[in-house]
């Protein structure tokens, strides 16, 4: 999809398009969400950064519930991101197998749902589609149910696809938000009376809309929550009445909104008086009753208290910050809490724009300027810690956070900042590990901001949160370069050439973890006819496992060398391992391969058989008699296979990294590579190592490295 991509999309800096581009889909959405009785849905669709899905379409849930995802990376663990990634129906159908599967989806959505996710996939790959259902929906969605959700995708994607030929259908800079569409229109007289019937009712009613808004207030509610219906009417329960500005209010409001369950709780209305909530949700709102609770409270599951009132500002706001705790927890590498910060803290506080700066030789250097264009990032690039002109160097100098409500204040203090930037409010914090500075993070908006205490609470806590997360990248990042430095060393630089024999190798290390391996390949010339070629598999992905390789392939050059046959030179190889003591076992195939007389004797210690062509058959895997892994037994024995290799002969060796990966299914893939090199054309096998990469060097994370070694024996 690379390639493709980058053809679609153009360079990452496209601008978005406004909502309306996408409403050719809100009807045909809708009415796929109705046929499969779905309650709320979302699409996402490839933006103009080709690594990147964003939201573009959203019905049955407020925008707020999908901040932390508003966009997302490909290689991003979520639901919407594998299904897209593995172009496969993906189906979470309970709360428990979302906490296991996404726990940092579970974290920032503590709700009982169903969620399927499957890929909008027509002429290319345009994005996902994002179905939910309420808890009671059974946990395995049933076959026809499962083709029903798909076909709905499928038309989805059809009508993209011709949208596609006017032109490209890339998301909005905002997303569009369906309202629920309004109901059949009663008669009058029958409106009347039933808020009559309500009005009569000895408890409050109320009616909220699917964004949380009072939609309907009867007179003993208004009485019972201290305002008026029309002081009340289209305003959120915790902004209108101030002791709801809990968010354990809003927590139960939005449980019963995605669980589509009954919810009960207990507020207290000052000075000390107690009200019963109960909530009663459906697919076009939720009807509250209140009154004041008798002494049968069985069904109340929360009870909110003014003593809370240190608590977070919103229950939104408390699971975002949740979400992203887990999220920097994960981060590995610099480049990581950049693109967290980027991608799930700017939606959080609702920045236009950030700065995430190190602290490398007393000065402040940018390691990622997310809404800020290259050419400010480099003029803000660099200050030193003792700056007076910059901002972000005295909040570090100082380890005082500093906020700037307006474009006067900051530029009362830091002359045309405003200017330079663009921006109208700023807050900026220091980060710090241990009393030491490590950095700063500057976030920044285009509007003027009051930063009230609250907020700023949130944007300390975020800052201790980031400090961590890049001292512990940090460590992590020079531990990588000793260790891929180590790597390189111990793979070899170039193949060795011979006239009679093309070759080309590659190896990517793996995306998780430390990204290095034991994964390792060699070609060694012996003389004008002969050739070895081998690829092994040392277990583990540390600094151990590549030192390990390096032995090995030591070892196995020095026993080419002397004369060894491949069943001895692994023999050997495998009694040293054992004579060193070492922990760690690894698998390996050996080919001595004679030009001459047009024949490869082989053998092998528990590795993949190799991919085999000779002119005028397809592509299959040869048998290659299996022996024991190196390092198992201190004398191994290893049995010897011939093959006959006649002239454009094409054999291919590879690790396991190649053919497995979680959800993958490793005959398949090994059957589309052996069709893949059945190809009679004779491209160049650098080319054709590249085209079997391709699937790993894009989108997809890898949790193991993977090294692969073409040959072909000249026509």
């Amino acid at each position: 999809m690379g390639g493709v991509a980058t053809r679609l999309y153009g360079p990452a800096s496209a601008a978005g398009k406004d909502a309306g581009a996408v409403a050719y889909l809100d009807g045909p959405f809708q009415e796929c969400m109705r046929q499969v009785g779905a309650i709320a849905g979302a699409i996402y669709l490839r933006d103009a950064d080709p690594g990147m899905l964003r939201l573009a379409l959203l019905a049955g849930l407020p925008p707020g519930f999908l901040s932390p995802w508003m966009s997302a990376a490909i290689s991003a663990p979520l639901p919407g991101t594998d299904a897209y990634r593995e172009q496969r129906f993906l189906w979470v159908g309970s709360q428990e197998e979302m906490t296991h599967a996404y726990p940092r989806v579970a974290a920032a959505l503590p709700y009982a749902f169903a969620l399927a996710a499957l890929p909008l996939t027509g002429a290319h790959r345009w994005g996902v589609l994002l179905l939910m259902w309420p808890a009671t929906h059974p946990p395995v969605v049933k076959p026809r149910e499962r083709r029903n959700i798909m076909a709905g995708a499928h038309r989805l994607a059809r009508l993209i696809d011709t949208e596609a030929r006017r032109h490209l259908p890339l998301p909005p800079r905002h997303p569009r938000v369906l309202a629920t569409p309004p109901p059949s229109l009663d008669p009058r007289q029958r409106a009347l009376a039933a808020v009559d019937l309500v009005d009569r009712l000895p408890v409050g009613a109320c009616g909220l809309d699917l964004q949380g808004r009072f939609s309907y207030v009867s007179p003993r509610a208004a009485y019972l929550l201290g305002s008026t219906e029309a002081e009340l009417l289209g305003t959120l329960p915790w902004h209108s009445v101030p002791w709801l500005d809990n968010p354990v209010c809003e927590d139960g409001y939005r449980a019963a909104l995605v669980s589509r369950e009954p919810v009960s709780f207990i507020a207290v209305r000052p000075p000390d008086d107690d009200l019963l909530f109960r909530l009663y949700p459906d697919s076009s709102g939720i009807t509250v009753l209140l009154n004041k609770p008798g002494t049968g409270l069985a069904d109340v599951r929360m009870r909110v208290d003014l003593a809370a009132a240190a608590a977070p500002k919103s229950a939104a706001h408390l699971y975002q910050v949740v979400h992203v705790a887990a999220a920097l927890t994960e981060a590995a590498t610099v480049r990581d809490v950049a693109e967290v910060v980027a991608e799930q803290i700017m939606p959080v506080v609702d920045a236009q724009a950030a700065l995430l700066y190190r602290i490398k030789n007393d000065r402040l250097h940018v390691i990622g300027h997310p809404g800020y264009p290259p050419g400010i990032a480099n003029l803000l690039d660099g200050a030193p810690l003792d700056s007076a002109f910059s901002a972000a160097a005295q909040a570090s100098g100082t380890g005082r956070a500093l906020f700037f409500r307006t474009a006067d204040e900051v530029d009362h203090f830091y002359p045309r900042l405003s200017e330079i930037t663009g921006k109208r409010a700023w807050a900026i914090l220091p980060l710090a590990t241990h009393h030491q500075p490590a950095g700063c993070c500057v976030f920044a908006y285009d509007r003027e901001r009051p930063f009230g205490a609250n907020e700023r609470a949130v944007f300390t806590s975020l800052a201790g949160l980031i400090a961590q997360a890049l001292d512990r990248a940090r460590l992590y990042d020079e531990q990588h370069r000793l260790a891929h430095g180590l790597q390189e060393a111990l793979l070899p630089r170039a193949l060795d050439e011979h006239p009679e024999l093309e070759a080309a190798a590659r190896y990517l290390p793996a995306t998780r973890g430390m990204d290095i391996g034991g994964d390792f390949y060699d070609l060694i010339r012996i003389d004008d006819a002969t050739v070895v070629a081998v690829i092994g598999d040392v277990e583990g992905h540390n600094v151990a496992a590549a030192a390990m390789m390096g032995q090995i392939r030591t070892a196995i050059r020095a026993h080419t060398s002397a004369g060894a046959p491949p069943d001895q030179v692994l023999a050997r190889t495998s009694r040293l391992l054992d004579d060193l003591d070492a922990e760690l076992l690894a698998s390996c195939l050996y080919a001595r391969l004679d030009l001459v007389h047009h024949r490869a004797v082989l053998a092998n210690a528990g590795h993949l058989p190799p991919l085999f062509r000779r002119p005028g058959e397809p592509c299959s895997l040869a048998e290659v008699a299996p022996g024991p892994l190196l390092g198992i037994l201190r004398d191994p024995e290893y049995p010897l296979t011939e093959l006959a290799l006649p002239p454009d002969t094409l054999l291919g060796l590879y690790t396991d990294g190649l053919v497995e990966a979680p959800g993958i299914d490793m005959d398949h893939q090994l059957a589309k590579y052996a069709a893949l090199l059945s190809s009679p054309e004779h491209d160049p096998l650098d080319a054709l190592v590249d085209t079997l990469l391709h699937q790993w060097s894009n989108d997809a994370p890898r949790s193991d490295d993977i090294a692969v070694l073409l040959l072909r024996t000249h026509p």
